[in-house]
């Protein structure tokens, strides 16, 4: 433009024109008249200084010197709907070109003219629409892609733990106290399974519990009703020994003197029939007289038996060695069981055991269990005694090569009168004497074992001391 060369600036600013993304180029003077275009027709037209390239600096009544760079762009759309970026360019009267000898304008004007630029914005919309539409697709994508990876979350973190403690809260509710959550997490959901387990467990240990006293309270309530009744029937088995040992002493005294005067005065009739020289046969006399006095012997025997029952009392008791007792009593035994051809066999493990008792009475129960034990056998056989220690108690075991004991017959062996023998053998009292007279020194007289081949009886007592204790503790 300094040297004048306007074909050429014109050239240029066509060639520029034609560029891709140029959509035209006006250059206004200050009157508001194009003096050149990219678009023929529009060249030496007047716009209105109002319009949107001149209203920037000419809307007020005197026109902007200087314009900021965002007032100099507007967007605007044609007829056709097409949005169009126009810039416009102040051009400036500058030094050079007041000075120049082509230039017509004086130096005091500021401003020539105005350079506008417009730029077509529908290759910049299809961009944005193609950037937004990108834009919304990628998101949508990593909206589904966020969504989906959420719900995978959701549903194996937290709803399918969540449906697991739902199931074990039914179960429960169904009464399956058993049941167990099988959720191995440690975050919030994995404590809650395994507290719900723990509380399942805890339910269920306590509903087993009410369960079994359910079940067994009528089986318990059973069991104590035939413990008192037990103990109610040991009442008054004492309640009629009692009274059986007070009326069979009385009973006992009264007959005894009688008996004797029988049995003495037969046999003095029998010695003085035996005496006579008259000639006559007086052998019947003597058979009946004979018959006599066997039957009040035996009748005495009974009475004695009866005060050995009644005679309760509380005895002397003092320590004495159990093996002495043991001797003594197979020592008053001993002619009975050589009459009857039977054996004994002895095996004393322990000889050292003291007991605190009256030996006499003790003696009394042994030598009933012995007499019981040869009367059961009923011919020859062999009846073993044990002698050994159990915990702090003496054991003392008599075993018999008889019949045994009906199941019918054992649970009444104990009581008085109660026998399986025949008149001619016992009244019935021997065993239920040694009984009360185990019981009364704190022991125990049991039938440990009974069958076709023998009986064992057996009879425990406290131990105070042993032998060897008692004299290293004198020593």
């Amino acid at each position: 433009m300094l040297l004048n060369r306007r074909e050429d600036v014109h050239q240029i600013i066509n060639t520029i024109g034609t560029e891709k993304g140029v959509k035209g180029i006006r250059i206004y003077n200050k009157q508001g008249t194009i003096i050149f275009s990219t678009d023929s027709s529009e060249v030496n037209k007047k716009v209105n200084l109002t319009a949107e390239a001149c209203i920037i600096c000419h809307n007020a009544s005197v026109p902007l010197n200087t314009v900021s760079t965002k007032d100099k762009i507007r967007i605007f759309s044609t007829r056709n709907n097409q949005r169009i970026l126009g810039l416009i360019n102040p051009i400036h009267n500058e030094d050079d070109c007041s000075s120049a000898d082509c230039h017509a304008h004086s130096s005091n004007i500021q401003f020539l003219g105005v350079l506008d630029v417009m730029v077509p914005l529908s290759e910049l919309d299809m961009i944005k629409s193609e950037v937004t539409r990108t834009t919304i697709i990628n998101s949508t994508i990593i909206t589904i892609v966020a969504a989906a990876a959420c719900g995978v979350f959701i549903i194996f973190l937290v709803n399918m733990p969540m449906r697991k403690l739902s199931k074990g809260i039914e179960e429960v509710g169904n009464g399956n106290l058993n049941y167990k959550i099988s959720v191995d997490s440690e975050d919030e959901l994995g404590k809650m399974a395994k507290q719900f387990n723990e509380m399942s467990s805890k339910l269920n240990a306590a509903y087993q519990e009410i369960k079994d006293w359910s079940e067994n309270l009528n089986k318990k309530v059973h069991q104590k009703n035939e413990e008192l009744k037990k103990i109610y029937e040991q009442i008054t088995e004492v309640e009629k020994l009692t009274s059986l040992g007070k009326l069979s002493a009385t009973v006992a005294h009264e007959l005894n003197n009688p008996l004797e005067g029988i049995l003495t005065y037969s046999k003095l009739i029998s010695k003085k029939l035996k005496k006579l020289d008259d000639g006559k046969d007086y052998s019947d006399i003597q058979n009946f007289l004979g018959l006599i006095a066997d039957e009040s012997a035996r009748c005495g025997k009974i009475c004695k038996d009866l005060l050995l029952f009644s005679n309760r009392r509380e005895g002397h008791y003092e320590p004495v060695l159990f093996i002495d007792i043991i001797d003594r009593s197979f020592a008053l035994i001993n002619h009975h069981f050589e009459i009857n051809k039977i054996n004994i066999k002895r095996i004393n493990n322990d000889k050292n055991l003291v007991v605190q008792c009256d030996a006499q009475k003790i003696e009394q129960a042994i030598v009933a269990v012995l007499m019981n034990a040869a009367e059961s056998m009923n011919g020859e056989g062999t009846v073993m005694s044990t002698l050994s220690r159990e915990e702090n108690k003496v054991a003392f075991r008599v075993t018999d090569e008889g019949s045994g004991i009906s199941e019918k017959d054992l649970p009444y062996i104990f009581e008085p009168f109660y026998t399986t023998k025949n008149n001619s053998k016992g009244t019935g009292l021997g065993l239920s004497v040694a009984y009360g007279i185990i019981n009364q020194h704190h022991g125990n007289i049991i039938v440990e074992k009974t069958s076709i081949t023998g009986t064992t009886f057996k009879i425990t007592l406290p131990i105070i001391q042993s032998e060897e204790n008692k004299n290293g503790n004198q020593s």
